[in-house]
């Protein structure tokens, strides 16, 4: 796979395959949220705070990436470049409204991972020309974390955007993301995509750690060789 960041090694094993997208319920806040799914096995957080103050989103991230730091995991920030120059963490997620990919790499150079959201194939190509080291597709199905992306993808969505990337030569890592149940990881896995995002199917898990480990499990057994 091509990774332009060189954070981890092209033909090794990707710790992208499964990601948490912190969000926040009535029960647990988003650090409690990335404790949890850490303690479960997941290694790759990504800290996702939309419509929040920056000065809590930097206090979030700071005690993030001791979290992360402690589990030898992969930080992400969402949308906000500068603080994960701050924080240090591994790299930014960019949505389709957020800052261009390209932009984002001449600031943070070839040291920092940078993930893109994509909806259709053209997004995916434009991202992969402009340098990303992964991308975010979806949704899998309607969910309100992502409700402004459309169309809904679902299976035959995926198949048609690998099968795409595929005769065009397209090498980066695609992650399904929108609305994922753990019942969906065999089906999706099966499309040719290299990963699965998740939010609250973990957060709002009665066990959320427990969640986590069922998730990491059967995306690892059904990742094809």
């Amino acid at each position: 796979m091509r990774t332009p960041s060189g954070k981890y090694v092209p033909g090794g094993k990707w710790p992208g395959q499964f990601q948490f997208i912190s969000h926040r319920n009535g029960r647990l806040g988003y650090l409690d949220g990335i404790r949890l799914a850490l303690q479960g096995g997941c290694r790759w957080i990504q800290l996702r705070m939309k419509n929040s103050p920056e000065a809590e989103i930097m206090e979030n991230a700071l005690r993030a990436k001791e979290l992360c730091d402690e589990h030898s995991a992969v930080l992400i920030i969402d949308d906000y470049v500068e603080i994960a120059m701050k924080v240090k963490a591994d790299g930014v997620h960019l949505g389709k409204n957020d800052m261009p990919v390209g932009e984002a790499r001449s600031m943070l150079g070839n040291g920092f991972i940078i993930g893109g959201t994509a909806n259709t194939f053209d997004d995916v190509r434009d991202l992969y020309a402009a340098g990303a080291d992964y991308i975010g597709c979806g949704p899998f199905r309607f969910t309100t974390t992502k409700e402004k992306l459309s169309p809904v993808l679902g299976l035959d969505g995926y198949r048609e955007i690998t099968r795409r990337m595929r005769n065009c030569q397209l090498d980066i890592p695609l992650v399904a993301i929108g609305g994922i149940t753990l019942e969906d990881v065999r089906h999706i896995m099966g499309t040719g995509v290299n990963g699965i995002a998740v939010s609250g199917a973990v957060l709002d898990a009665p066990v959320p750690d427990a969640a986590t480990a069922l998730f990491v499990e059967q995306v690892a057994k059904n990742m094809k060789q």
